[in-house]
């Protein structure tokens, strides 16, 4: 399996407050777990007027497919200019999977390729 990352750090000007703040950051985390069918979650920043930092992930068995998806999102985060991106740091790893198949009694059984 195929597991990225991306850390969107995004700074939204003209924000005077919290509560304007959570508004774009939510706005943004919407609209790109819509498109795009990833993971998306505000995870730095909340205690500030004009900075966030957003989490996004993706799992998939192609490792430039699941690059490509976030880098499409990031692509997406800057063209809707409700922030200003500041920078973003994406990370594609390969997860080891034993390759095994389920018995009956619910214990994985291990079998040769």
């Amino acid at each position: 399996m195929i597991v990225g990352a991306a850390i969107v750090e995004i700074r939204i000007r003209g924000s005077h407050s919290l509560k304007q703040r959570r508004s774009v950051v939510r706005s943004i985390t919407q609209r790109v777990s819509n498109r795009y069918n990833l993971s998306v979650a505000e995870i730095g920043g909340q205690d500030t007027w004009q900075r966030a930092e957003i989490g996004l992930s993706a799992a998939g068995s192609d490792r430039q497919q699941v690059r490509s998806q976030l880098e499409s999102a990031v692509r997406f985060i800057e063209e809707l200019h409700l922030a200003e991106i500041v920078a973003v740091d994406i990370e594609v790893m390969d997860l080891p999977h034993a390759h095994a198949r389920w018995s009956g009694d619910d214990e994985p059984v291990e079998f040769e390729e």
